[in-house]
């Protein structure tokens, strides 16, 4: 049975649906009848007969969240975004662009918790932040003189298609 991956289990659901078959294992139904009505395989149903006769119906109860409890606090993650909208220059870096290789430097300067990149891009993404490259412009531009050029000296330079009449240089073509 199972989730597909990337599917986040209901964990409330989960446990109302051993709570129904803990009813029902109760009223004496045959646990391969149990997991038919409760949509489970029988085995599951053997399990929870065994935990409900080791600790009654609180050993039915959800467990909790599941896989490893995260390692930064919501107090973390702000200061990790403080420091993302410092920018890299503060942690010493010549240019303004972050890599998940500066991230992670950041959040070990941050947090004191030390995290591979690509674990550091999961950090970006859960803080609301995109991948983008910043626009490589000059402060200095001016944008009306290079309007300009665009408009009159770019047409001056710029080649020309040859007349259609012209004849070719090219000993392929014939006459």
């Amino acid at each position: 049975m199972g989730n597909p991956k990337g599917v986040r289990r209901d964990f409330a659901a989960l446990e109302e649906r051993r709570l129904l078959g803990a009813r029902l294992l109760r009223q004496g139904v045959p646990q391969a009848e149990v997991a038919r009505q409760v949509g489970v395989h029988r085995q599951s149903v053997s399990r929870w007969a065994e935990q409900l006769k080791q600790g009654g119906q609180r050993a039915l109860k959800k467990a909790g969240r599941a896989g490893r409890k995260p390692r930064l606090n919501a107090a973390d993650l702000q200061r990790i975004e403080h420091g993302l909208k410092r920018g890299p220059e503060a942690l010493g870096y010549e240019t303004s662009l972050w890599t998940t290789w500066r991230v992670a430097h950041l959040i070990e300067e941050e947090c004191g918790i030390r995290y591979h990149p690509s674990q550091a891009w999961r950090i970006l993404q859960q803080l609301g932040w995109s991948c983008q490259r910043p626009v490589g412009r000059a402060l200095e531009r001016n944008e009306a003189k290079i309007r300009q050029w665009k408009q009159k000296r770019w047409p001056e330079i710029k080649k020309k298609p040859r007349k259609k009449g012209a004849r070719s240089s090219s000993s392929m073509k014939a006459d």
